[in-house]
């Protein structure tokens, strides 16, 4: 996936920190597929949107506590975990992609 914005459109946001997560949720999202990936992207919609990213619109209302529902479902004991790990690598991503953007 490329953005338009980040490097005259040259950069592949798969290749900054957390990309590849991002890159999963979004197609998840598109196949109207709420996976994990999807959920992260969700969390991260609004900010994501600011730095160009294309996040599909109709996205859940609440993707946070879905998220840690759809984590606490798999693995009771490690959803907490599981969760602060996804929501940092979401954030790697998003300064990754603020500091491109500059």
């Amino acid at each position: 996936m490329r953005l338009a914005r980040l490097y005259n459109g040259r950069m592949d946001v798969s290749d900054l920190p957390g990309g590849e997560l991002i890159v999963r949720g979004l197609a998840d999202l598109a196949a109207g597929e709420l996976s994990v990936a999807a959920l992260i992207v969700a969390v991260g919609g609004p900010c994501l949107s600011r730095l160009g990213v294309p996040v599909p619109t109709g996205l859940p209302a609440d993707p946070e506590h879905e998220l840690y529902a759809r984590l606490a479902q798999e693995s009771p004991l490690r959803a907490h975990a599981r969760y602060n790990a996804l929501i940092r690598r979401l954030v790697s991503f998003e300064h990754a992609c603020a500091c491109a953007a500059r």
